[in-house]
């Protein structure tokens, strides 16, 4: 949908690449996204944007507009020169869109030259972060909301666009569709969607309104019964309305509930509706839903079919950002790290490959291995931290989860699409145990990192510190 240039970035990185370019600094280099912390306070999340990334890299350019506007930031014109045929030529390796991920543990990898890297670095975070942040958050309620339809109705509430790639993630963490039509052309999403209050408001009267919209969309007819009073006035209109469908051959898909006490309400919908024989009549509710409300719907055993999620989803409530960050471990041959005051804000270097340990039956234990990439079976994961917490795997299976997915600038699989990206997700969850997805002190899992690895970051700070 958006039509990207080399400019969506941020200053300090054209300031910085005009910098290598003048001192010939240019060199080699490889740069990991990882995060440090989960959203929401829970036990896993769930990695999405990538696709939708590699298209925008693969394409990435400075137009003539752009070039224009940085020759006024007194960019230099040789500089402007190189920008005028930038393209990115590097690789990527990264973990699977919609693999379940964990903090510290490295989800992706780039490794190119220096300027191509930084320029990528603020796009590549801006769509990872929020898209993870979004689709860790649908998935949330798809455990709670079990087999029933969730629709997300945030655009009106988004971030501005942000609204267009919330519907893509909330799909992948396990929603249905989406009232966001143009998502549903670009995505292949199903769209979804009822009415307004307003529409009810413009008649001189509920049963008029609710005629005339089952006349002109029978196919999908949702009614919105709370303007006025939804168990006196629009209940007993919705159900005239769905017998006067019944006697043209048509049927009433739902009512909607927007307000009020859904879990009674939505108890007292349902028994005038079944008195009426509307069995077949769905209840949709909406109106502030997050995955704390929903449990407690289910808990109290509420008839809803449908719930339609808005504001909380697509802002990524409470949380609202991911902290996931893009930092540099190898250049011009040589590991790289940035030490901190705070040990857990240490980076890994070299390049790595991160191995998910499994046992001789293939299940999770729940751990994962960060190594250097040219180590191929780790014996030993240490915590990143706490020097005398250890685990020993050797005996046990591991799965390498970075694979290349662009090389030289060009993405070497197909592109997959995003119901395929949903269900690989669906597959991958449910191999994480349980302990893991509850809401309340989850279990955490263990990400640690090789002996060598730690040998060799250890040894930098040293190095460091003299």
């Amino acid at each position: 949908m958006f039509q990207y240039t080399a400019t969506y970035t941020d200053l300090y990185q054209l300031s910085m690449a005009q910098v290598y370019f003048n001192k010939k600094q240019n060199q080699e280099a490889t740069f990991d996204y990882y995060f440090r912390t989960l959203p929401f306070k829970g036990g896993y999340a769930v990695f999405a944007g990538l696709e939708e990334l590699l298209t925008i890299i693969e394409e990435l350019r400075f137009s003539k507009e752009d070039l224009a506007y940085l020759k006024t930031l007194d960019f230099e014109d040789e500089f402007l020169n190189y920008l005028k045929d930038f393209r990115f030529g590097g690789k990527i390796t990264s973990m699977s869109e919609g693999e379940i991920v964990f903090g510290t543990a490295p989800i992706l990898q780039v490794e190119a030259n220096l300027i191509e890297a930084q320029i990528i670095e603020t796009i590549l975070l801006n769509t990872l972060n929020f898209q993870t942040l979004i689709a860790t958050k649908a998935s949330r309620i798809r455990q709670v909301a079990g087999d029933k339809t969730l629709l997300d109705f945030g655009l009106r509430r988004a971030q501005g666009p942000g609204g267009y790639y919330a519907s893509r993630a909330a799909i992948i963490g396990g929603f249905d569709g989406s009232s966001n039509v143009i998502t549903g052309r670009d995505f292949d999403i199903k769209i979804s969607g009822t009415m307004a209050h307003a529409f009810v408001q413009s008649y001189d009267d509920e049963l008029t309104a609710f005629r005339d919209f089952a006349e002109n969309r029978p196919s999908n007819c949702v009614l919105l019964v709370d303007t006025y009073d939804t168990l006196k006035s629009g209940v007993p209109n919705a159900i005239k309305v769905a017998k006067e469908m019944e006697s043209r051959g048509q049927k009433l898909l739902a009512i909607r509930l927007d307000s009020g006490d859904l879990a009674y309400l939505s108890k007292k919908s349902r028994a005038m509706l079944d008195d009426a024989n509307l069995t077949y009549v769905q209840i949709a509710a909406s109106n502030q839903l997050d995955e704390y409300v929903i449990q407690s719907l289910q808990n109290q055993k509420a008839p809803i079919d449908i719930y339609g999620v808005g504001t909380n989803l697509v802002i990524g409530k409470p949380d609202g950002a991911l902290d996931g960050v893009y930092k540099l471990s190898y250049a011009n041959g040589k590991p790289r790290i940035k030490i901190s005051e705070s040990i857990s804000k240490v980076t890994l270097p070299y390049k790595k490959q991160v191995y998910r340990i499994k046992n001789s039956e293939g299940v999770l234990i729940g751990a994962d291995a960060i190594a250097i990439a040219d180590e191929y079976h780790v014996e030993r994961m240490n915590h990143p931290v706490e020097p005398f917490k250890n685990l020993t795997i050797k005996s046990l299976n591991q799965e390498p989860m970075l694979k290349p997915v662009m090389e030289n600038g060009k993405r070497i699989n197909k592109i997959r699409t995003i119901q395929e990206i949903a269900s690989y997700s669906k597959e991958k969850l449910s191999g994480l145990p349980e302990e893991y997805k509850r809401f309340d002190n989850p279990h955490i899992y263990k990400v640690g990192i090789s002996d060598r690895l730690k040998q060799e970051r250890d040894k930098l700070i040293a190095e460091h510190k003299r």
